[in-house]
């Protein structure tokens, strides 16, 4: 193998074994899986929607994730299918969760040995292959990613046609014409987007697949072996350990994406909103200034799957994480779950679990003291309302303290009224279907109000352009004074044409454009958003 160097240095290569060994830090599938949905979810990509699905492609069995986000440049494929390489940026209060670079990789290579991503801009489609299969019938030294892009302008680059050949042979898609389905399949949930698929699915020890198509129709399952025991010990575990939809109703604190597997929408829940007996505590380390807030309440579900849920930047790390009260003799805490953001700690490489460093271990033992505190509170609280009742709060059954409902136009959660039945929630809902006035609020109403602040916004700026135009022209004399001039009555003239835009019924075909009338219009125009 040749050795390439940079200023006379050797440089460091990546063997294509690499791309199995990266996998393994996922010991559980699921968390594999995470990985792409994160990338989705992240404000580089602002995915409304995305969708996993199972499908089969010429006899295989194959997983297929897809999103109707921004879609990727070549430039940001070619950096999803290297190694280290993340930009991400919080926008507002939408913190990225991907911080190492290497989640589609180790993600996608834990599911499967082969993977292909099909995405769209505006501008463009690409595709990429990473696949071991490929790398392996190449005997290649190094990782190799064929990447070719096809341009809306028609510009495509001629180098592009060994990628292609490479995709052809080595991918499902033997033809341009199966590839430009998959792009098209893109456009069904949208302008733009990614779409993955992910093939030689990894298998048991008995040759079949690792996951489990067949026991539901609309979930993808963890696959459970044949033995007695190991019934008893799924039964006994939360839904979440190995069914999919209920790990993704659960992995987002505050779910901002609509997740679909096979077909049909998860139902997100609102975790810390969905506890009976709420009640809120807070815990600063001594690292911090701030205080973090912790919620406690009973699961409503099942009293066996207790523990603390703990997010970092909104995504969960550990479920249902059992603290050192409930696991003493005493079993103090059964059924109590506790909610925390612990942006403050490490997510290990597989976003798993955290680092076991001091502060994870201090605010372990701060939590334990919390809930059993609130444990203890409860139970006061309960002999003191009913000083006959025997029946341990654990075992009556409850109902959360509050409804909340997620928009399934605008993602936004809504209270419902105290005592509301959720079966009665029809299959979509929407904000202006909330009979509460305190908690009801339009989503179409919140977007056109973020039209108005934006149009504000702009008709300020112009403002501001007009004014320092019309001093210029004031204070300006000769050839300065005749360019501010010529720049107003452009100005001006962008303005009509953007005002007719905003306002259809205004009639300026006897106007000046080029006269302060524009200035009085929009002057107008302000005055109306504000």
């Amino acid at each position: 193998m040749a050795t390439r160097r940079q200023r006379g240095i050797p440089l460091s290569s990546l063997n294509p074994k690499f791309l199995h060994t990266n996998s393994t830090s996922h010991t559980w599938p699921f968390s594999a899986i995470a990985e792409l949905i994160d990338n989705a979810y992240d404000p580089d990509v602002r995915a409304k929607q995305f969708w996993v699905d199972w499908t089969r492609i010429k006899g295989l069995d194959c997983l297929s994730f897809m999103d109707n986000g921004e879609g990727m440049t070549r430039a940001r494929l070619y950096k999803m299918l290297s190694f280290g390489y993340s930009d991400k940026k919080a926008v507002k209060d939408h913190v990225p969760v991907g911080i190492y670079g290497n989640g589609f990789k180790s993600g996608s290579m834990r599911l499967g040995k082969d993977a292909i991503v099909f995405t769209k801009t505006r501008d463009s489609m690409s595709i990429g292959l990473l696949s071991q299969s490929y790398l392996q019938a190449v005997k290649a030294q190094q990782i190799m990613v064929p990447i070719l892009t096809f341009r809306r302008d028609g510009q495509n680059l001629a180098e592009d046609a060994v990628s292609l050949e490479a995709i052809l042979t080595h991918s499902l898609f033997s033809t341009e014409k199966e590839l430009f389905s998959e792009l098209r399949a893109i456009g069904a949930a949208g302008p733009t987007g990614t779409r993955i698929i992910v093939w030689k699915l990894r298998t048991t020890l008995s040759g079949e697949t690792e996951f489990d198509f067949a026991a539901d129709k609309y979930d993808i399952q963890i696959r459970a072996s044949g033995s007695e025991r190991s019934r008893e010990r799924r039964a006994m575990s939360p839904e979440s350990d190995w069914s999919l939809r209920a790990y993704c109703s659960i992995l987002y604190l505050k779910p901002r994406m609509q997740i679909n597997i096979r077909g049909e929408r998860v139902k997100t829940q609102l975790i810390s909103k969905s506890l009976a007996h709420i009640a809120n505590d807070s815990y600063r380390p001594a690292f911090l200034t701030k205080r973090i807030r912790i919620t406690f309440g009973f699961n409503t579900k099942s009293k066996e799957h207790y523990g603390i849920m703990m997010y970092h930047k909104n995504r969960l790390i550990k479920a249902y994480e059992r603290v050192s009260c409930q696991r003493k003799a005493e079993r103090k805490g059964i059924g109590v779950i506790g909610v925390i953001e612990c942006n403050f700690l490490q997510p290990t490489h597989n976003k798993q679990d955290f680092d076991d460093t001091e502060q994870y271990r201090k605010t372990m033992h701060n939590l334990s003291t919390k809930l059993e505190d609130y444990w203890n509170e409860i139970r006061y609280r309960r002999k003191k309302d009913d000083p006959r009742c025997t029946i341990p709060i654990e075992d009556t059954a409850k109902a959360p303290d509050q409804v909340w409902v997620q928009c399934d136009s605008c993602l936004k959660w809504r209270r419902l009224p105290d005592g509301f039945d959720c079966s009665r929630l029809p299959e979509k809902w929407f904000c202006n279907m909330n009979h509460d006035p305190q908690f009801s609020r339009s989503c179409m109403l919140e977007k056109v109000e973020q039209e108005k602040s934006s149009l504000s916004s702009l008709c300020n700026h112009l403002k501001q352009d007009l004014e320092k135009l019309s001093g210029q022209i004031d204070r300006g004399a000769g050839p300065e004074r005749e360019e501010a001039e010529r720049k107003l009555s452009k100005l001006r003239l962008s303005l009509a044409r953007l005002l007719v835009c905003f306002v259809p019924a205004l009639n300026l075909e006897h106007v000046d454009v080029s006269s302060e009338v524009i200035d009085e219009l929009l002057d107008q125009v302000l005055e109306e958003v504000t």
